[in-house]
């Protein structure tokens, strides 16, 4: 049997899966900058302050925004 990975949507009141900046970076595609800038225009989800200096993003949230930009892109077409 394969290993299922248990997120927040699996089982409701666990912990969800936190990712730092460069996972963000990476599984968005963004730069630093831009993602930064979208927080402060509530485009894009806030993180979670984990310590002082530390934070880090819901993976659950990120991966909805990342799917809905996905819709509205194929909606809007290809670029010509």
């Amino acid at each position: 049997m394969k290993d299922k990975q248990l997120g927040s949507a699996d089982h409701p009141g666990s912990v969800p899966y936190l990712l730092r900046l460069p996972a963000v970076l990476r599984t968005t595609g963004l730069g630093r900058s831009t993602l930064y800038r979208l927080i402060s225009e509530r485009a894009f989800p806030p993180p979670v302050k984990l310590a002082k200096r530390a934070v880090a993003w819901r993976q659950e949230e990120v991966q909805q925004w990342a799917g809905a930009r996905a819709r509205a892109a194929h909606r809007q077409g290809p670029d010509v």
